[in-house]
C-alpha cells in the first residue's frame, strides 16, 4: 500500500503553482492578517503556507505538518513556533531539531537544539532544497497569490496543472529519481470515445466530462502526486516514490472512479457515464530522460485502447 504522504528523495521543482497549505489553528496579527511562508525554492514555487495554531513542523517524515520531499532534509528537521506576545501580536520563531544538513535563516545556519531564533517579516528560511520567505499577509495579498496560481500554472477547465507545469515537474523528478535511485511511476490516461461525447451531447457536456475527471484526480491522489492535462482529453499523473504495482493500483482506482460518476447534460438530458484508458510505466535504468519514460507509458496507453479501452495496461511485466 502506498504511503498517503510524500516521498523521501526529491528536492526543488521548476514551475510555480501557487497553492495554499493550511495548518489547523487560528492566525494572529490582525483581523485579516496572518503569518505565512511563501515558497521561493522547491515544489511548488509560490506556494503560500499559513502559520497557525502553535506553528508547523518541517521534515521528511510523514508525520510532519509540512513534509518536504528532499534527501537533504532530515525526517524531523525544524519547527516553526507561533507565539502570542501580549498586545504586540504574535512572534514567529524557528528551531532546528538537530538536522543533519542544517536550517538556514538569511544564509546563516541556525544552531541546532538551541533556543528558538526570532524571525522577522521578510526573513528567508532554507531547509535542504526548499526556501521560504516569511510574510505577514492580508486578504488582498492572499487573493493575489490565488489569482497568480490560476493564471500561470493551472488548466482553467479541469483545475489540474497545465501542460507546461506538469511536464516540467516530470522532467525535474526524473532527474532527481535517477540521482537518488528512488521509484517514480507515470500514468497516462485518455477519456474513451470523447469525440462521441462532444458529437452526441455537445461541447458544453464534453467540458463537464473533463471537469469531472479533473475532480476525480484531485480528490483521489496524494498531495505529492502531480496531475496535469496535456491536451484535449489526455492527462498525465506523476507518482513519486511509487513502484509499478502501486501505480497500477492507482490507475485502476481512477478508472473505476470515473466510470462511477454520472454526467448530467446541461440541457437536462439523460445522465450518462464516461470511461477511460490508462497506460502505466515506472522509470528504469534504460530510461535516459523523462521523454523515454513518457514514451513507454504512451505505448502502454495505446495497448489499453487497442485491447478494448476502459482498462489499465503497463509497459513492463509486474
Amino acid at each position: 500500500m502506498r504511503p498517503t504522504l510524500p516521498f523521501e528523495s526529491q528536492t526543488e521543482d521548476p514551475d510555480s503553482p501557487t497553492s495554499y497549505a493550511f495548518v489547523s489553528g487560528t492566525g494572529t496579527g490582525g483581523a485579516d492578517d496572518e503569518w505565512a511562508f511563501i515558497r521561493y525554492a522547491g515544489h511548488p514555487i509560490g506556494e503560500v503556507i499559513s502559520i497557525r495554531g502553535s506553528g508547523i513542523s518541517l521534515g521528511r517524515g510523514l508525520d510532519c505538518d509540512l513534509c518536504l520531499p528532499d534527501a537533504e532534509v532530515s525526517r524531523r528537521h525544524a519547527h516553526i513556533d507561533l507565539l502570542l506576545h501580549g498586545t504586540e501580536g504574535s512572534l514567529v520563531m524557528v528551531r532546528d531539531l538537530g538536522s543533519t544538513n542544517g536550517t538556514f535563516v538569511n544564509g546563516v545556519r541556525v544552531i541546532p537544539n538551541d533556543k528558538p531564533l526570532h524571525l522577522f517579516d521578510g526573513d528567508v528560511v532554507r531547509v535542504g532544497g526548499h526556501a521560504f520567505k516569511l510574510k505577514l499577509l492580508d486578504q488582498l495579498e492572499r487573493n493575489y497569490h490565488q489569482v497568480v496560481q490560476a493564471q500561470t500554472t493551472l488548466d482553467h477547465l479541469t483545475g489540474v496543472s497545465n501542460r507546461a507545469t506538469v511536464l516540467g515537474y516530470l522532467e525535474k523528478h526524473t532527474e532527481l529519481t535517477r540521482r537518488y535511485r528512488r521509484p517514480l511511476s507515470v500514468v497516462l490516461c485518455d477519456l474513451d470515445h470523447f469525440k462521441n461525447v462532444n458529437d452526441t451531447y455537445g461541447h458544453a457536456t464534453g467540458d463537464l466530462a473533463l471537469k469531472l475527471f479533473g475532480m476525480v484526480l484531485l480528490r483521489r491522489l496524494r498531495t505529492c502526486d502531480h496531475a496535469g492535462r496535456i491536451g484535449g482529453e489526455e492527462f498525465i499523473i506523476v507518482l513519486p516514490e511509487t513502484q509499478l504495482k502501486e501505480a497500477l493500483a492507482v490507475a485502476e482506482e481512477l478508472r473505476s472512479g470515473i466510470a462511477e460518476e454520472p454526467i448530467s447534460p446541461p440541457d437536462g438530458g439523460t445522465p450518462f457515464q464516461i470511461q477511460a484508458s490508462f497506460g502505466v510505466a515506472q522509470l528504469q535504468e534504460r530510461d535516459l530522460d523523462a521523454g523515454s519514460l513518457f514514451a513507454r507509458a504512451d505505448m502502454a496507453l495505446y495497448r489499453a485502447k487497442s485491447l478494448g479501452r476502459n482498462r489499465v495496461e503497463c509497459d513492463d511485466p509486474v
